[in-house]
């Protein structure tokens, strides 16, 4: 009876100890204070889509800013400007980084998606490029100028081509919604092809498609085109056409999203942007 008294009592010492030595493990997520306390510090997951080659490209560098305010960012690439809203939409993103002001206000307007602003970060200019001309005057009379089908892209394009003086726009309209039926002069009897889709474009100029072809700066820059070098034109820093951060309206006072904002906006990540492409793509304050 003694023996099994004492080993009872032997096994409760042994269970207490081991309870003890548990107890005294830190989780991974633990983290020491000024005055040697720990606290347990949480990690928020942010998945944001994302324009490959460039827009992934700034979120990379801002990856690592992020993590250390507890911001765990996922990037996911995508190559056509259709997906990352709908994806957006569906919850598969907590926001987008691609596409700029007009194309956020018309895809809202299209298809009713319940999104806003959470923040502008950069302009890409668009440019003209051709394969046959190395300036805008030396286009010929009936000269074929290539551009994006999008409507949003339209109004910004034809714009530019005013601003050339290679064509005249209606007065009193909104610009950024004009199209090829707003042109009231045209001196050099331009055919505005506006039949293609933005991710064909780099192709057309690479193939010498018509004699001059718009391209936006991020689809350029992916296909190692340099838009400040390349661009026989290129559209003025002063454009209203800034990239911003998509998130659905339920999302426009998340924390990690104004964290993701403020980060974008950092002189780190605007100095990375200048270096990096030179001046084609321009960096945005507010």
């Amino acid at each position: 009876m003694k023996k099994l008294l004492s080993f009872l009592l032997l096994s409760v010492v042994v269970l207490a100890l081991a309870a003890c030595g548990s107890s005294e493990e830190e989780p991974a997520t633990n983290a020491s204070t000024d005055d040697g306390k720990t606290e347990e510090t949480e990690t928020t997951t942010l998945t944001v889509g994302a324009s490959n080659g460039l827009h992934d490209l700034i979120l990379e560098q801002a990856k690592p800013l992020l993590a250390e305010q507890g911001v765990d960012l996922v990037i996911e690439p995508y190559q056509d400007y259709v997906m990352p809203n709908q994806d957006l939409d569906s919850g598969e993103l907590d926001a987008n980084y691609f596409q700029h002001i007009p194309y956020l206000e018309n895809e809202i307007a299209e298809k009713g998606y319940d999104f806003v602003n959470a923040g502008g970060i950069h302009i890409e200019p668009i440019g003209i490029y051709s394969q046959k001309y190395k300036s805008l005057d030396e286009l010929p009379d009936g000269a074929t100028i290539i551009i994006s089908n999008s409507v949003t892209d339209q109004g910004r394009i034809l714009s530019m081509l005013e601003v050339e003086g290679l064509i005249k726009l209606k007065d009193g309209i909104d610009k950024t919604a004009a199209t090829l039926d707003d042109i009231v002069e045209n001196p050099k009897n331009l055919v505005i092809d506006a039949s293609s889709a933005p991710e064909m474009l780099v192709t057309y100029y690479e193939e010498g498609e018509g004699d001059a072809v718009v391209i936006n700066s991020n689809f350029a820059i992916d296909a190692s085109i340099n838009p400040l070098e390349d661009s026989i034109a290129i559209e003025g820093s002063e454009s209203p056409y800034v990239n911003v951060i998509a998130v659905r309206s339920e999302d426009k006072d998340n924390e990690a999203i104004k964290k993701l904002v403020d980060v974008l906006r950092t002189k780190e990540i605007q100095d990375f942007i200048i270096e990096e492409w030179g001046g084609a793509v321009v960096p945005v304050s507010e």
